[in-house]
């Protein structure tokens, strides 16, 4: 089951992917585009009008974010481009705060909180020194695709951006991953056997349930 609720997940997301780009390619105003730019948002309120306590105040989102819809659709369908770019450089935001506050005194990195899910315990000093260095190294990145972002919006063709932030972003954070593994593997010894991803997940559903 959970195979299949992945797949379909990496299905809704490639086509969505695919269609986001046909839009801006396009560069013409469309409806398809203001659905596109708006399903995010429709998401988040369905999503949470699923796991909220209580029913009523979820579908009282999803009727303001309706109604707010319905009132602002001619904007939205002439500001489709800034829509999508807000959305790219939110996420990326989000991302890089979530990492930056870890870094702020009296808190714990978050790649040594996920380190120590793995270790199933306390790290060495010298792998703690290297997990709070790799936080850095994240929001650094989040932080360079948040400019890059920003600077081929305003300054390049937009179908130069889409491919950015829609071909380019997803495959970067990917070599990172790669990077930081096959650095980790050259600095470090004694490395306990986990999976980053597990560890991630065993951290957000911590965190869901704080």
């Amino acid at each position: 089951m959970k195979t299949v609720r992945g797949l379909a997940i990496a299905v809704l997301l490639i086509v969505y992917t695919l269609l986001v780009h046909h839009v801006n390619a396009t560069g013409q105003v469309s409806v398809l585009g203001a659905v596109l730019a708006l399903f995010p948002f429709f998401l988040i309120a369905i999503s949470v009008t699923l796991k909220t306590g209580s029913h009523l105040k979820g579908l009282a989102l999803l009727l303001i974010t309706c109604i707010a819809a319905s009132f602002l659709w001619p904007f939205i369908m002439r500001n489709t481009r800034y829509i999508f770019w807000l959305q790219d450089i939110g996420l990326m935001s989000v991302l890089l705060l979530t990492f930056a506050r870890t870094l702020q005194s009296g808190h714990k990195p978050l790649c040594v909180q996920f380190a120590e899910i793995i270790n199933k315990g306390e790290l060495p000093l010298d792998h703690a020194v290297y997990a709070r260095n790799v936080t850095i190294a994240w929001v650094i990145f989040f932080a360079m695709i948040i400019v890059i972002s920003t600077l081929l919006f305003f300054y390049a063709p937009l179908t130069t951006w889409s491919i950015f932030v829609n071909f380019v972003t997803l495959p970067l954070v990917a070599l990172m991953f790669v990077v930081e593994y096959l650095v980790r593997r050259q600095m470090l010894t004694d490395l306990p056997e986990g999976n980053v991803l597990d560890a991630v997940r065993t951290y957000m559903n911590k965190s869901s349930t704080r």
